[in-house]
């Protein structure tokens, strides 16, 4: 007798209910009864994995949410990169994961507890007396008694946890330092088992492989429209899977309708489309409605905090010095304020555990970060890493400012080592992917100069895959900018609009050299 099918919440298309459908089949192989709002504990399920595609609107994201949602509701308990409970038999377990801190911060601020996929693969040791407070609060273990630790501090922890689900946050909050309750982190030994990846489309090879080895039920949500990973020859991680294992979301829905930058991303996928008439409905589009805008020039106050986004490296050093010269920024220092792109962390094999504290922290290749100043030993910077649930903290570093016509970078400063940075006033629309900004400018020249290439990826002209990406990126207001001029700054350079540290925490900010 075939199983009766889950049914699917209130809202959802005809498209999205289907998939519904299939994902609680596979949940029921897992142990997890959708319909039921029942788990089968130590469910013994092949390794499954299942692919979600679909373009912009296509409602992705709340399908996700969903079904998030409906596991919570079935008892599955959702695993976050701050704390982990101690694994139960009768448990099971999610982790919802995105590639970048912006792209796992996109999904919190819509109500998704999401991390990193990096963030997931350590996990901190506690200390043993102050892990019984983390597993009070997270309903594992009765109230604790701990010495320095009062009760009226354990209220507050308890309060802050009920209202923000953070146990760094919840100990934070009853006046401990992240180095009092954390003492390191250890790479995951025991797998978990069901995982949704968000941003699929920029998973390479060996991220894949990993996601596997950790959650035997895997579900991937990505954009097949998208730019696949550089070191991927055109091809995206789901491209492989058998066409029972790929669900496609083809419906655009209501909230998407109307919207004029969702409306030019769809029109890229007309084969006859060619560069003139795209930029032609861009302007159409920019006379209808202020949320798409045909700019004349580079806004130099949008880059400090929207970088300009651009296909080719000369281009995008072209414009970081011309940001840089119009904010009088001596070539010798950085102005705090000034945005910066992490490059990756150049440490020995025996300083591992200062790479995986920073790494553990959002300190990874690609994450979007903002100079604040020095920090209290030479070489090292303090920082606010965009997206991160902890965002400021110090760390060694090499800064590396790029010149047009150099091939080596020049560095107004430096640590023995440490992590680099490159800055990030432009990037290129590949690192761009997973990022969201609520304004975006395009630097039409460079996707102009693609176009005269006549380059194709996975059949696609290059072109319309660069500017399906640039402008899905907007989430309010699209600039295309037509010429290569700069306006000048209104406002010098600050960091006052950044969020405070929502929490004390003091994990890898005690400032330590790494290097011997």
């Amino acid at each position: 007798m075939p199983a009766t099918p889950s049914p699917a919440p209130p809202a959802l298309s005809d498209d999205q209910a289907e998939a519904w459908d299939r994902v609680a089949e596979m949940m029921r192989s897992a142990g997890v009864d959708l319909l039921q709002e029942t788990i089968t504990p130590d469910a013994s399920a092949k390794p499954s994995v299942l692919a979600i595609l679909g373009r912009a609107g296509t409602g992705k994201t709340l399908l996700l949410a969903r079904l998030a949602e409906a596991l919570a509701d079935a008892g599955v308990q959702t695993v976050s990169g701050d704390y982990e409970s101690r694994r139960r038999k009768d448990k099971r377990t999610l982790a919802i994961l995105a590639p970048t801190n912006k792209a796992a911060s996109v999904l919190r601020l819509r109500g998704v507890p999401a991390t990193t996929i990096h963030r997931i693969l350590y996990t901190p040791v506690y200390d043993p007396e102050y892990e019984k407070v983390a597993e009070w609060l997270a309903g594992g273990a009765e109230r604790p008694q701990i010495e320095g630790l009062t009760d009226i501090a354990l209220d507050r922890a308890l309060a802050f946890y009920q209202s923000n689900r953070s146990i760094p946050g919840a100990l934070a909050a009853a006046g401990l330092r992240g180095s009092d309750f954390i003492t390191g982190w250890k790479r995951r030994e025991d797998p978990l088992d069901i995982g949704f990846v968000d941003e699929a489309s920029m998973l390479d090879d060996k991220q894949f492989e990993d996601l596997k080895e950790i959650f035997p039920t895997l579900l991937l949500f990505g954009d097949p429209a998208q730019l696949a990973p550089v070191n991927q020859s055109g091809a995206m991680v789901f491209d492989g899977l058998p066409a029972r294992r790929k669900i496609t979301l083809e419906r655009i829905h209501r909230q998407a309708k109307g919207n004029p930058i969702l409306d030019l991303a769809h029109a890229l996928a007309d084969p006859a489309l060619e560069f003139q008439d795209f930029e032609r409905m861009i302007e159409d589009a920019a006379a209808r409605d202020d949320r798409v805008v045909m700019a004349a020039r580079v806004d130099a106050d949008m880059m400090a905090r929207s970088p300009v986004l651009v296909w080719r490296n000369a281009t995008r050093i072209r414009l970081i010095q011309a940001f840089r010269a119009s904010h009088s920024a001596p070539p010798d220092q950085l102005l705090p304020g000034e945005p910066l792109i992490c490059d990756g962390i150049e440490l020995p094999l025996k300083h591992r555990k200062k790479r995986i504290d920073l790494e553990a922290r959002g300190l990874i290749k690609g994450t979007q970060t903002v100079y604040l100043g020095p920090g209290r030993k030479p070489g090292f910077s303090r920082l606010h890493l965009v997206g991160a649930e902890d965002p400021q903290l110090s760390a060694a570093s090499i800064i590396k400012i790029e010149l047009p016509g150099e091939e080596e970078p020049f560095i107004p400063f430096a640590a023995r080592m440490g992590a680099t940075f490159l800055h990030g006033a432009a990037v290129t629309i590949h690192k761009a992917q997973g990022s969201q900004w609520d304004a975006v400018q395009v630097f039409a020249p460079d996707l102009y100069a693609a176009a005269r290439s006549g380059r194709m990826e996975a059949g696609i002209a290059l072109w319309k895959r660069l500017a399906y990406v640039a402008i899905t990126r907007a989430q309010h207001r699209l600039f295309w900018v037509v010429r290569n001029r700069l306006a000048r700054p209104t406002h010098p350079l600050t960091i006052e609009d950044l969020p405070a540290k929502p929490a004390p925490l003091a994990l890898a900010s005690q400032e330590e050299d790494p290097a011997p």
